[in-house]
């Protein structure tokens, strides 16, 4: 199956927005405000590693045990990967993405700025106030680059765009069981939201063609992010189907639609919506509730926890996961892996068995 159109590369969205004279923010993962940069003229990417990115730049900025994501993203940008972004966004996400804001603003100093955005653990009335005051702040500094101060119509169009996507996305989810298409090609689909512009990303979930799934072992998956993509190929081939994910890069980033006068305060309400997450400090048990409702309503048989090494939100979470889980009949398998392009056969092996249980 493809994708008609067919998805552009990272590289080609850059210069496609850069040649119709906007701007490009390099995004670190994943709570971050796209309508407040869209309104000031910035197209985001995301980098996620990216995986098969050599370790040794980055690493010489920071410990052993810091996470994959983390020292590849320092080593692809200080190499030059995205070479011309017109600016870097670091959401507190984690305490290893608060270090990296404070690496490359404060020591390395590259030539685009460095933008923080310190998101609050918690969803109260505080919180909110917090992360409206955080966004100000953010649209302060991208109002100093772009020369760019949104008035009502830039504010009504960011959100117009960024809320079709979101539907488009959440529409996507709710077909997946309608799919004619294998778990790599509607995550190759999913991703894309991370860098197309709004618009082709609607254009490219409509493209997908209706029918029967590939049949097989029901799972959830739950993590940061599912690199490399061949794990849907392995998994596909040991008769296995992923049939509802939890992904830091997938459903976690699904936001219901907000309203309010003040745009800011709409982008707060609208990020501090999202499902239980563990970068939010949410209760564990909250969370296993939403994941056991989340596999009963999709027919998964168990949960796979799919990590970069040393990704502490998660690991804080997975042993009472497993427990709350396997106390309702659902179980855990937890894997952590190295974004260096391949999956070992340690990996493989577990993950196998695993399947096998559940058949």
């Amino acid at each position: 199956m493809e994708v008609h159109p067919p998805l552009p590369t990272r590289r080609e969205v850059v210069d496609t927005a850069h040649g119709a004279g906007g701007l490009v923010a390099a995004v670190l993962p994943y709570h971050y405000p796209r309508p407040l940069l869209r309104a000031h003229g910035f197209h985001p990417v995301e980098l996620w590693g990216p995986p098969g990115v050599p370790r040794d730049e980055g690493g010489r900025h920071f410990q052993a045990y810091t996470c994959d994501i983390v020292v590849r993203a320092t080593s692809f940008l200080l190499r030059g990967g995205l070479e011309g972004v017109d600016a870097i966004v670091i959401p507190h996400t984690c305490d290893a993405l608060q270090g990296m804001g404070s690496v490359l603003g404060d020591f390395i100093s590259p030539t685009p700025p460095v933008l923080t955005l310190y998101l609050p653990r918690g969803r109260r009335r505080a919180d909110r106030d917090f992360l409206t005051a955080e966004l100000r702040r953010l649209g302060a500094a991208l109002s100093a680059i772009s020369g760019q101060t949104p008035d009502e119509a830039a504010w009504a169009g960011a959100f117009a765009a960024e809320d079709a996507a979101d539907r488009a996305l959440t529409d996507l989810y709710r077909r997946r069981h309608h799919l004619a298409i294998t778990d790599r090609e509607f995550y190759t689909v999913i991703r894309s939201r991370e860098f197309l512009p709004s618009e082709v990303f609607v254009a490219s979930t409509d493209s997908l063609p209706d029918g029967d799934p590939p049949e097989g072992v029901g799972l959830m998956l739950s993590g940061i992010v599912a690199e490399p993509f061949d794990l849907f190929d392995h998994l596909a081939a040991m008769g296995a189907r992923v049939v509802a994910d939890d992904l830091a890069g997938g459903t976690r980033r699904i936001y219901p639609p907000e309203e309010a006068d003040d745009p800011f305060e709409r982008l707060a309400a609208r990020m501090l919506s999202g499902p239980p997450d563990p970068t939010r400090g949410d209760p564990i048990a909250a969370r296993a509730a939403y994941l056991q409702g989340q596999m009963e309503t999709a027919g998964a048989r168990g949960l796979v926890v799919y990590d970069p090494k040393f990704c502490e939100p998660e690991l804080f979470d997975v042993p009472l996961l497993r427990r709350h889980l396997g106390e309702a009949g659902f179980p855990l398998l937890h894997l952590e892996v190295e974004l260096n392009g391949g999956l070992t056969q340690q990996t493989l092996t577990r993950l196998e068995a695993f399947v096998e249980t559940l058949a």
